[in-house]
């Protein structure tokens, strides 16, 4: 094998391997912000919420659910976009390098909006229902991060 042929045999199976990379990632993390987080059950479930919470917390989900949606729409269009770079130019060109800047960029973005609504959501409760609140949040934090 000819050292050029060689050469492009490599960066070809390496923006495959980029954009696989790229792609299994989004769906991973979009995939696990459709399972109910354990967050949810304990408001819902374990800190006997009033009448009054329950009807305030509803609607700081409900905000963030359309939130959430637009930012992963984003997400899956830049996914759409990558697809797109790669296929084209099959090189880590500059459509490829901002369809990545555009994902990172949603993803970021909907990191922030779920810590706002996590922290929205805690300015409802009681000093001891923030308390259980709280040693969900850190542990599902940390657990992950395990």
């Amino acid at each position: 094998m000819s050292f050029a042929r060689g050469l492009l045999l490599t960066i070809v199976l390496s923006m495959v391997a980029a954009f696989a990379g790229a792609w299994g990632g989004a769906h991973y993390i979009v995939g696990r912000m459709h399972t109910r987080p354990p967050l949810h059950d304990v408001v819902h479930k374990e800190l006997d919420l009033t009448a009054d919470q329950q009807r305030r917390i509803e609607g700081l989900e409900h905000d963030y659910a359309i939130r959430r949606q637009g930012l992963e729409a984003e997400m899956r269009a830049a996914n759409a976009d990558l697809a797109r770079a790669i296929e084209q130019g099959h090189a880590y060109s500059p459509a490829v390098r901002q369809a990545v800047d555009r994902s990172h960029h949603a993803m970021g973005e909907l990191q922030k909006q779920t810590i706002l609504h996590v922290l929205a959501m805690r300015t409802v409760l009681t000093p001891q229902q923030a308390a259980r609140f709280d040693d969900t949040v850190v542990k599902a934090l940390t657990e992950e991060a395990s």
